[in-house]
C-alpha cells in the first residue's frame, strides 16, 4: 500500500496550471500525449524533438529555427544536435516582458533595497553592451564578474548575452586563488567587479582581491567597478569603468543572432578534488529547459514574483535570472539568510508577495531548528510554491513546511545541478507531494536509476542516469578540445548514458480514486560519497535524516573509513552550543539511526566537531573529509567556504581504535 501523500492541489488548481493548459493545447496542435501525466511525460522522451518543437512553440521563443533539423544523430551521446541552423538571442528573449512591469526587487541585508522595471533593464543593458563594445568586447568573448546578487548583476549578464559573449560569475565571498583558478581559465575580456559586501552583520572590503585577480588576468580590456559598498573607495587605475559611467555609453544596437549551441555561460565544478571544471552551457538549451521547468514544473507565469535564496556563484543565480522570459518579477537577495533576523527571507515574502520561495534544504532545517513558525507570524496568501535544493530535503522539513510555514503551497525538492544548469527531477503543481519524494522526472528527461550492472530498477537504489540527449546538455568543458574530460566526467560510467553521480531511487505510486499514478525519486546523496559497510551501499542522506532529528544536532556529516579490510562509518556531528557529546547522546543517535534504518546504518564512531567544511554554494563535502581522515591531501582547499574546519578532522585520535 503507497504511503498518502502530504498535499494535494485542488481542482482548481489543477486546472488553472500552465502545464495543464500545455497539455491540452498540444493536442490542438495534433500531438497524441495521452490524458495523464504519465502518459505526457512518456510522450515527451518519446518523441523528442516533437517535445522540444512544442516548447518553442508553446513559450513563443524570438527567433529562428530549421524544422527538419531540430533533432540529429539523436544515437549519440555525446554528439546527439538539436535545432540545428537555428538563429537566436538569449537577452532578447529575457527581455520581453512589459516596459512597466517590475522585473526585479533587489534588498540587502543592510536594508537598502531598489526595484527595476523591465523598461529599465532593457536601457541598463543595452548601454552597458554599448561600454563592453567601446572595449572589444564582441562575440564569444568572456566577461567575468565578481559580483553579489543585485540588479547589476543581472544588467552585465543580459548585456553580456545581447552580445552574443558569455558570462562567467562568482560571487565576492570567493577567496582569490578560488576565483583565479576559475577566470584564469577562461581568459575573460572583460571583469566586473564590486568593492565590497555585507554579511552577517559585516562590511566585507574585496578591493584588494579585486586588484590581484585584475593583475593575474593578462587577457583583460576593461574593468567595470561597482561601488557596492559606500565606505570602500576606489583608488585611480588604467583601463577601468565606473559603473555609472558605464551606463553612459550609446547603447548597444539590437541583439547578435547566435546559434543554439553557442556558448551562454560558463559555471565551474566545485573544485573539492582539483581544479574547477568550467563547464560550457549553450543558449538554447539553457532557455528552452529553463522554459520547461520554471513555466510548466513550478507554474510561473507574468504574474509571478520568484525568489530563490543563493548567490551569483550558484546555477540557482542562472535558473532564478530566467524567470524574465516567461514575464515574472524577480527577487534578488544579498546577505545572510539568517540577518539581521532568523526571519528576514520570510519577511522578504510577506513584503513583496512572493509566489515562489526558494531556498537550500539545509535553510529550511535551520528555520526548523530556530522554532521560526511563519504561518502564524507572517501574511503569506501568495505563496503558492516552496523550491528546496542543494541537499536532499529531509522528511521531517516536509511536516516543518506544512505544519508551520503554510498547508497550502506545492513543496517541491528539485535535484539536477551545474552541470546541466538545470533538473532532472522536480515538482509539478498538478501532482500530490510524497514526505521526502521529488515529484516527478521533467518532461524531455530520460531518467532512470542503474544498479551495478547498468539496469533500470525502480524501489531500489542506484546511480541516476539519463538514457537520451537531452538540449541542456553542456557544450563541453573550456579548454578539452578533444572532448575527453567532458566524456570521462559523464559517459565513463554507462555506455552512451549520462552518469549523473548522484545515488537515489524511483518510487511508483499506481492511481488510487483520490491520486493519479505518479513515478517521485528519493536522492540519498552523492554517489562517490555513498558509504559500502560490509559491501552493503548506504547513501549519507538516509543517516543524515535521522541523525539531524534530534534538535541538540545542528548539522553532520558521515565518511566511511577503512579499517582491516572493510569500511566502517564514522559520524560526525555539530551540537548545540550549550551541548556537548556523552554517551546518553552517543545512545540516542545510534538508537534513533538503528530503529528508523538498519543495523548496517549505526555509525561505528561519534565525534563532535566545531564545523562542518562545505563549498561556497553551502553543500557539504564528504570527499574532502574522507581525505583528511585518511592522511591524504584536500587538493583545493580554495573551493570551500571555510577551508579551516577541515583542520578538525585531521589526526583524530578516536579514529586509531
Amino acid at each position: 500500500m503507497t504511503e498518502a501523500p502530504i498535499w494535494q492541489p485542488s481542482q482548481e488548481r489543477i486546472q488553472n496550471a500552465r502545464i495543464t493548459h500545455y497539455h491540452n493545447w498540444l493536442q490542438t496542435q495534433g500531438h497524441q500525449p495521452g490524458n495523464s501525466w504519465q502518459s505526457l511525460h512518456q510522450w515527451s522522451i518519446d518523441n523528442p524533438a516533437a517535445f522540444w518543437e512544442t516548447i518553442w512553440q508553446y513559450f513563443d521563443v524570438r527567433g529562428q529555427y530549421q524544422a527538419r533539423r531540430i533533432f540529429e544523430n539523436g544515437d549519440q551521446m555525446p554528439g546527439a544536435t538539436w535545432f540545428g541552423g537555428a538563429r537566436l538571442n538569449f537577452a532578447e528573449n529575457l527581455l520581453r516582458g512589459e516596459p512597466d512591469r517590475v522585473a526585479l526587487i533587489e534588498q540587502r541585508e543592510d536594508g537598502r533595497g531598489r526595484q527595476m522595471t523591465y523598461g529599465e533593464l532593457r536601457e541598463h543593458s543595452a548601454r552597458l553592451a554599448g561600454t563592453l563594445q567601446e572595449h572589444g568586447v564582441s562575440k564569444g568573448d568572456r566577461v567575468a564578474a565578481f559580483i553579489t546578487n543585485g540588479i547589476e548583476a543581472i544588467i552585465g549578464m543580459l548585456a553580456t548575452a545581447r552580445l552574443g559573449a558569455v558570462w562567467s560569475s562568482c560571487s565576492p565571498d570567493f577567496g582569490f586563488q578560488g576565483v583565479l583558478e576559475r577566470f584564469g581559465q577562461i581568459e575573460p575580456r572583460a571583469l566586473i567587479a564590486v568593492n565590497g559586501y555585507q554579511y552577517n552583520g559585516k562590511a566585507i572590503d574585496t578591493r584588494e582581491r579585486v586588484e590581484q585577480l585584475a593583475g593575474a588576468l593578462p587577457s583583460l580590456s576593461v574593468q567595470i567597478r561597482i561601488d557596492n559598498q559606500p565606505d570602500c573607495p576606489w583608488d585611480e587605475a588604467a583601463n577601468t569603468v565606473g559603473w555609472k559611467d558605464a551606463l553612459m555609453a550609446e547603447p548597444a544596437a539590437g541583439f547578435t543572432p547566435m546559434a543554439f549551441d553557442d556558448p551562454l555561460y560558463i559555471l565551474y565544478s566545485s573544485g573539492t578534488t582539483g581544479a574547477p571544471k568550467c563547464i560550457v552551457h549553450g543558449i538554447g538549451g539553457t532557455l528552452l529547459q529553463h522554459l520547461k521547468e520554471l513555466g510548466l514544473h513550478t507554474d510561473v507565469g507574468p504574474d509571478d514574483v520568484v525568489f530563490y535564496y543563493t548567490t551569483t556563484g550558484w546555477m540557482m543565480w542562472n535558473w532564478l535570472a530566467s524567470t524574465l522570459a516567461l514575464g515574472a518579477t524577480a527577487v534578488l537577495y544579498d546577505g545572510s539568510p539568517m540577518a539581521p533576523t532568523p526571519e528576514v527571507l520570510w519577511n522578504l515574502a510577506e513584503e513583496h508577495g512572493i509566489t515562489v520561495f526558494g531556498a537550500s534544504a539545509k535553510y529550511y532545517a535551520a528555520c526548523g531548528k530556530q522554532g521560526l513558525k511563519p504561518a502564524e507570524t507572517h501574511g503569506l496568501d501568495p505563496l503558492k510554491a516552496i523550491l528546496s535544493t542543494g541537499s536532499p530535503l529531509a522528511h521531517e522539513s516536509f511536516d516543518y513546511i506544512y505544519r508551520d510555514v503554510k498547508p497550502d503551497v506545492c513543496l517541491s525538492s528539485i535535484s539536477g545541478g551545474t552541470d546541466i544548469v538545470s533538473c532532472f527531477a522536480l515538482g509539478n503543481p498538478t501532482l500530490p507531494v510524497y514526505r521526502g519524494e521529488l515529484q516527478c522526472l521533467g518532461l524531455g528527461m530520460d531518467v532512470a536509476i542503474y544498479n551495478d550492472e547498468g539496469q533500470p530498477v525502480a524501489g531500489q537504489k542506484g546511480e541516476l542516469v539519463c538514457r537520451a540527449p537531452f538540449p541542456c546538455m553542456p557544450v563541453g568543458f573550456w579548454n578539452d578540445p578533444e572532448g575527453e574530460r567532458f566524456h570521462s566526467a559523464y559517459f565513463n560510467r554507462f555506455p552512451n548514458t549520462w552518469a549523473h553521480g548522484d545515488f537515489g531511487e524511483i518510487r511508483e505510486h499506481p492511481a488510487t480514486e483520490d491520486t493519479p499514478a505518479q513515478r517521485g525519486m528519493i536522492i540519498h546523496g552523492r554517489a562517490d560519497a555513498v558509504l559500502n559497510p560490509g559491501g552493503v551501499r548506504i547513501g549519507t542522506a538516509e543517516i543524515y535524516r535521522q541523525v539531524e532529528k534530534l534538535d541538540d544536532v545542528l548539522e553532520s556529516i558521515a565518511v566511511g573509513q577503512q579499517w582491516g579490510d572493510d569500511q566502517r562509518v564514522v559520524l560526525f556531528v555539530r551540537l548545540r552550543e550549550d551541548v556537548a557529546l556523552n554517551d546518553e547522546l552517543c545512545e540516542r543517535l545510534r538508537h534513533v539511526i538503528r530503529e528508523n534504518t538498519t543495523p548496517r546504518h549505526v555509525p561505528a564512531k561519534i565525534i563532535q566537531v566545531p564545523d562542518i567544511p562545505r563549498t561556497l554554494s553551502g553543500k557539504i563535502v564528504e570527499l574532502a573529509v574522507r581525505n583528511v581522515i585518511h592522511g591524504e591531501s584536500v587538493k583545493n582547499r580554495e573551493a570551500l567556504a571555510n577551508p579551516n574546519a577541515l583542520d578538525h578532522f585531521r589526526n583524530l585520535a578516536q579514529l586509531r581504535d
